[in-house]
């Protein structure tokens, strides 16, 4: 017969490693299937200073750390996958794989995550990875010895840009509004820093280059007034937007395509919960996400004893 799981868990970044951590040590059966890298968005960042217990840690670190912790309570992790269907009616569910592999749950906790949001701006398309990056952790070695913009107001824009300093001669961080939306702390460190410089109250307009990124059209949104700016690279950090195209029609999602969970993490449907960048939330940080992936797990564990 095939083996049906007491909990599957869609995707390994800081809620699906933990609900995997807390789910299997529970002595539940529990398959987390991971389709991107493992780790999410934390192995994006370049160090994590806000862990509690721990001074500082690099994103990929601590994601492998975790990713340990699960596998050594007896989790199992498929990753490098595509998953093309999804049958969460039931008691049974169901998640089909490219390959035709079918692997049934119980009970599933979504933690799909987010990815960077795009400007959507003339050129972005055509110059993604040929000087427009979202990653300063992966790419910021490239723009060592160079000048590079920053986009983005709060915590990432302002902690990136200071991490970009480590290999850049100048950063410069355009962002839309008169102020930021990041922590104190995160601000103070970025006005301080002697190589960034700050351009307000405007957006980009354009990114221009032959064959990699040469220079960038800003607009001063006040005023209107259009300046170019020479530039070797772009970093944008403006958001993330929820992976849960896969999942339209099957959850309810709220009008920023969040999947929408009460205090529990449960969905609209029983037996499947949801947890992460993915869900309707506010702040966005490893630790809530830590959090939400212990509240599913925990949720997850009373509905199969219930049930």
């Amino acid at each position: 017969m095939d083996e049906v799981f007491d909990v599957i868990i869609v995707g390994a970044g800081a809620a699906g490693l933990t609900a995997g951590i807390y789910a299997s040590r529970a002595k539940l059966s529990t398959l987390i299937l991971n389709e991107g890298a493992i780790g999410g968005q934390m192995v994006l960042t370049e160090e994590i200073a806000n862990y509690p217990g721990v001074e500082t840690v690099k994103g990929y670190v601590l994601a492998g750390i975790m990713k340990d912790q699960a596998k050594s309570f007896g989790c199992k992790i498929k990753s490098n996958i595509k998953i093309t269907k999804y049958n969460l009616e039931g008691e049974v569910k169901e998640i089909e794989l490219g390959d035709g592999k079918v692997f049934k749950g119980r009970s599933v906790i979504l933690t799909p995550g987010g990815r960077p949001r795009s400007l959507n701006i003339e050129g972005e398309d055509e110059l993604k990875g040929k000087g427009i990056s979202y990653c300063a952790t992966c790419d910021g070695d490239f723009f060592t010895g160079k000048e590079v913009v920053v986009v983005g107001g709060g915590n990432s824009a302002l902690e990136e840009a200071v991490a970009l300093t480590n290999y850049a001669t100048k950063v410069t961080i355009v962002h839309q509004f008169g102020h930021f939306q990041a922590f104190e702390h995160a601000i103070h460190e970025a006005r301080k820093n002697p190589k960034i410089e700050f351009i307000m109250e405007s957006e980009l307009r354009g990114f221009y280059g032959d064959g990699h990124l040469e220079k960038v059209v800003i607009e001063h949104l006040p005023t209107g007034k259009r300046t170019e700016l020479k530039t070797d690279g772009t970093f944008i950090f403006v958001g993330y937007q929820p992976n849960t195209e896969s999942l339209d029609g099957l959850v309810t999602l709220n009008n920023r395509r969040e999947i929408v969970v009460d205090s529990d993490m449960r969905t609209n449907i029983k037996g499947v919960l949801a947890a992460g960048d993915c869900i309707n939330k506010r702040y966005r940080q490893v630790t809530t996400a830590v959090a939400e992936g212990t509240i599913a797990a925990l949720s997850a564990s009373e509905f199969l004893r219930n049930n």
